[in-house]
């Protein structure tokens, strides 16, 4: 099997389909179904099952997935550190994070760093927390910005304590002035974001033991708001992430005591980074500290 072979497995995998893979790779579609054959004549058994959806891999396909993105990656980094020996900066970078940091901070960083080294390519892969854990510890992406409570086993770098918001309809009465507390939030119908995407409402509904009603289970950050506006409910929501939202027909109570998150910058291991991801992560790093943005 080689390198070739892996290739053209994981730009199918990526795209779920071997004509998209062949027009990417810039093969004929029958290059790319041999090779597939080929692989799978090798190891015995399909690694795709191939349909009018598209193709989709076998049990035994997303078994061998991490293994083939491995070798992939292995490659990379011997490619990038032979390029920095030869005084190059090159490679190719994949960024997982969540919706309000792709938003608020990402345009400018990747902006400004592919500036400075326009030969590294980045690649941005937005989804909610258990999507961004899940691809780093697939290989799927070398970075990722997800909260501290989903660090598992990943190295994460604190640099972000976000505040929770309750995001109310216009008239909502709070029994606080500009405040409100987690006993007024007993049997309050929640607008919520679905599985992976609403950890801080869930972390805090367990920490109370509140007793709530769930109708709405949203991914969107606006759509969310267009629910509380039209008055299915309350919410709760970072600061960060209604920052770049339009809001016009809700209010936002801080809550007391004070309730955040804290995102950080994670990797499987920082010692095991290419090269061009390193110098990724350590500009993003110095972007948030001269930015002032660091806060923890």
């Amino acid at each position: 099997m080689s390198l070739i072979n892996y290739e053209i497995f994981e730009a199918v995998v990526k795209h779920q389909s071997f004509l998209r893979a062949s027009e990417i790779l810039k093969l004929s579609p029958s290059a790319i179904s041999h090779s597939i054959s080929k692989l799978e004549n090798t190891i015995g058994f399909p690694l795709f099952i191939r349909g009018k959806t598209g193709a989709h891999l076998t049990n035994s396909g997303e078994e061998l997935l991490p293994y083939i993105r491995t070798i992939l990656s292995d490659v990379e980094n011997l490619n990038q550190r032979v390029a920095q020996l030869n005084g190059l900066e090159k490679g190719t970078v994949r960024i997982g994070t969540i919706n309000s940091v792709c938003v608020s901070w990402l345009p400018d960083i990747i902006r400004s760093f592919s500036k400075l080294y326009p030969r590294i390519e980045l690649n941005i892969f937005q989804g909610g927390y258990d999507d961004v854990v899940s691809w780093l510890h697939s290989n799927t992406v070398d970075i990722g910005f997800i909260s501290i409570s989903h660090a598992d086993s990943l190295q994460v770098t604190p640099v972000y304590k976000d505040q929770l918001l309750c995001i109310v309809p216009k008239g909502f009465q709070s029994l606080h002035s500009g405040y409100i507390t987690s006993k007024d939030m007993e049997n309050q119908n929640i607008v919520r974001q679905r599985e992976g995407y609403d950890t801080e409402t869930k972390e805090f509904i367990n920490k109370h033991g509140l007793t709530v009603t769930t109708q709405f289970h949203i991914v969107d950050d606006q759509s969310l708001i267009a629910m509380v506006e039209s008055g299915f409910g309350i919410s709760i929501m970072p600061e960060l992430a209604i920052k770049h939202l339009h809001i016009s027909n809700v209010d936002a109570y801080i809550f007391k005591p004070e309730e955040y998150r804290i995102l950080g910058l994670a990797s499987i291991n920082k010692q095991l980074l290419s090269p061009a991801a390193s110098r990724l992560q350590n500009y993003i790093l110095k972007y948030l500290e001269d930015n002032k943005i660091i806060n923890v």
